[in-house]
């Protein structure tokens, strides 16, 4: 079950022209402490961006603390590194790469922190699917790639510090190093003060009900999914998914046909560009039966979608970094915000009807049969993708 919190206000932030501004605006505003997760860390504008805001909030003072992948930020620049280390600011990576591995075996690690979190002095926190890099970093693509963030102030932004500050810890005690002796608990177990002491509570700032969900491999490992289900299992009259990688297990299928057959408008937005071919193709394989049970799929063409949201009956809404995929659901670490507001609800169901209408192609509900070639390579890409997932123990009930 969520735990809604009450009291606060929730602004939707559409690809990183609105995310980055709010974002170094908050960084740039704090006074006690920063964190900042995020899968990728690009060396390209937006990197420097964030970098520097972050170097200037060390470099007054502020606690500041950026955590990254190990794998989708591998690259992680040297000279941002260089920069942030000479402003006192403290960088760690989840599950870093380890250097006598092929490439083919690192992406076999697929545990990885997905999220993109931040927290500013426990006041203001964002959560998205947004990496850090620019928009228009995709080849021959003039519109941006499609994502959303939402930035929330009030009493939720102390659970998104919680879990930040806990992530922190936990990744600083897996380095064995000293690093870890900065994060702030420490003083909670040495009895040394910190030296900042973020507000450990907000009064209300808005009327929005929100929860926050996060997806771990300790109590937390369905949490997400169990929600998406539960709201879909509730829906009533409309429910409308955009994810941009979509293999969902069984579980999830059948509450999307069950919907659809008892009158519900299921719609799903998908990635019409292929990224990841081996994903891009397996997933199409789920098209038919999903078809003619009534779900309506649309593939989105204007640019790269990146989007992880979803509306239910024109009341919940859900922005955050979980893909409808095992890798999101099952293995990596991911946050997302649930939203019971019908003023926000109806923000993001509009914006998403819009790209639907404007940005995306219909799957027809009966297709024309697909040239040999190309059912050979979803037919193969599905069954690599489902020897994958028995590989590493995917439950065929989930």
């Amino acid at each position: 079950m969520l735990d809604y919190v009450g009291g606060n206000r929730l602004t939707l932030l559409k690809n990183g022209e609105q995310y980055f501004p709010a974002l170094v605006a908050a960084i740039d505003a704090a006074t006690a402490e920063v964190f900042l997760e995020t899968y990728i860390f690009a060396d390209d504008q937006t990197g420097s961006l964030v970098a520097d805001a972050l170097a200037r909030a060390a470099a007054r003072g502020v606690a500041t603390h950026l955590l990254i992948d190990g794998f989708g930020a591998q690259d992680f620049a040297p000279r941002f590194r260089e920069m942030l280390s000479k402003a006192n600011a403290e960088v760690l990576v989840f599950r870093p790469a380890i250097s006598p591995w092929p490439p083919w075996r690192q992406r076999m690690r697929l545990r990885r922190m997905h999220r993109k979190m931040a927290s500013i002095d426990g006041a203001v926190a964002f959560v998205g699917g947004i990496n850090i890099i620019d928009d228009y970093h995709t080849p021959n693509q003039t519109p941006p790639r499609y994502d959303y963030a939402v930035c929330i102030e009030g009493p939720l932004a102390a659970h998104v510090h919680a879990e930040a500050s806990k992530l922190w810890m936990r990744v600083s005690w897996a380095t064995f190093g000293k690093r870890w002796r900065r994060w702030p608990g420490f003083a909670a177990l040495s009895g040394r003060a910190p030296r900042h002491s973020p507000p450990q509570g907000e009064p209300a700032a808005g009327s929005h009900h929100a929860a926050l969900a996060v997806r771990d491999n300790l109590r937390h490992r369905r949490d997400i999914e169990d929600a998406y289900l539960e709201l879909i299992d509730a829906a009533r009259e409309e429910v409308v998914i955009a994810s941009a990688y979509f293999f969902p297990g069984r579980r999830f299928r059948i509450a999307l046909t069950r919907a659809a057959r008892r009158g519900v408008n299921v719609t799903v937005l998908l990635q019409g560009k292929a990224d990841y071919r081996l994903l891009h193709y397996a997933s199409r394989a789920l098209y038919g039966p999903l078809l003619l049970a009534g779900v309506r799929i649309h593939e989105y063409h204007r640019s790269f979608l990146h989007a992880k949201v979803a509306v239910f009956d024109g009341r919940v809404a859900s922005v955050g970094s979980s893909n409808i995929d095992p890798l999101s659901l099952l293995m990596a670490r991911e946050a997302n915000v649930f939203v019971d507001d019908a003023g926000f609800a109806a923000e993001l169901r509009a914006s998403l009807h819009e790209a639907i209408e404007n940005g995306s192609l219909a799957i027809p509900r009966r297709r024309r049969r697909l040239p040999f070639l190309l059912r050979a390579r979803i037919w193969a890409s599905y069954r690599i993708a489902r020897l994958l997932l028995a590989f590493y123990g995917y439950d065929r009930q989930h």
